[in-house]
């Protein structure tokens, strides 16, 4: 996902209703941003940052995002309503959407 797609993706309320919050399944009612919300605004701002401006750090991200994207699209998503399915949302929050591959 390009950096403007990802940051209008974060912004809604599909974006927000997946993932975890500090090791227990994220509930609206105790609100906190989920790890993959909080890893999809560390990714954009990877992607505005000049390649030679790249941290030890931000390398460490990506490979984190790379192995987590390539995880759960081994898994394989569901058979049925994938386009509104929590697999897709949370890997979205992880800058990539499955349905563009």
């Amino acid at each position: 996902m390009s950096p403007g797609e990802l940051e209008k993706w974060l912004d809604s309320e599909e974006s927000r209703s997946v993932g975890w919050s500090d090791g227990a399944k994220k509930e609206s009612a105790k609100g906190g941003e989920s790890v993959g919300h909080h890893q999809g605004r560390r990714i954009v701002e990877i992607k505005h940052t000049k390649k030679a401006d790249l941290t030890d750090d931000d390398y460490a991200d990506m490979r984190k995002v790379a192995a987590y994207v390539k995880r759960h699209l081994a898994q394989g998503g569901p058979k049925e309503d994938a386009e509104t399915s929590r697999w897709r949302y949370s890997l979205m929050n992880w800058g990539h959407d499955p349905l563009k591959d």
